[in-house]
């Protein structure tokens, strides 16, 4: 099993910045990728941004030059820089990883004010 916790969500008015923190633990072994969805409510989930354990990285249209994926990989750890935040950028937002099967966080509220 491999456990996701996620920290960093909050309230930000509109064109504020927060910064999403991820680590995993327990049965790591390799983690092929990592990123952060995010899901509206009565929605899907959606995929805001994922990172390769290479660094490559892969981003939704609607967050491109606003949001930074990174990682760490020593530490297991995956970030979000989310700049330039609108209010419909409101969501819970939940961390993932892929070892050999999908793996979530419990999710994290972030909440921006016009």
């Amino acid at each position: 099993q491999v456990q996701l916790v996620e920290s960093g969500g909050g309230l930000v008015q509109a064109g504020g910045s927060l910064r999403l923190s991820c680590v995993a633990s327990g049965s790591i072994g390799s983690i092929k990728a990592m990123g952060w969805y995010r899901q509206f409510p009565g929605k899907q989930r959606e995929l805001v941004a994922d990172i390769t354990s290479g660094g490559s990285t892969n981003y939704a249209d609607f967050v491109k030059g606003r949001f930074t994926i990174s990682r760490d990989n020593a530490k297991n750890m995956v970030y979000l820089q989310m700049n330039s935040l609108k209010p419909e950028d409101t969501a819970v937002y939940y961390c993932n990883a892929i070892v050999l099967a999908w793996y979530w966080g419990q999710g994290t509220q972030v909440t921006v004010s016009s």
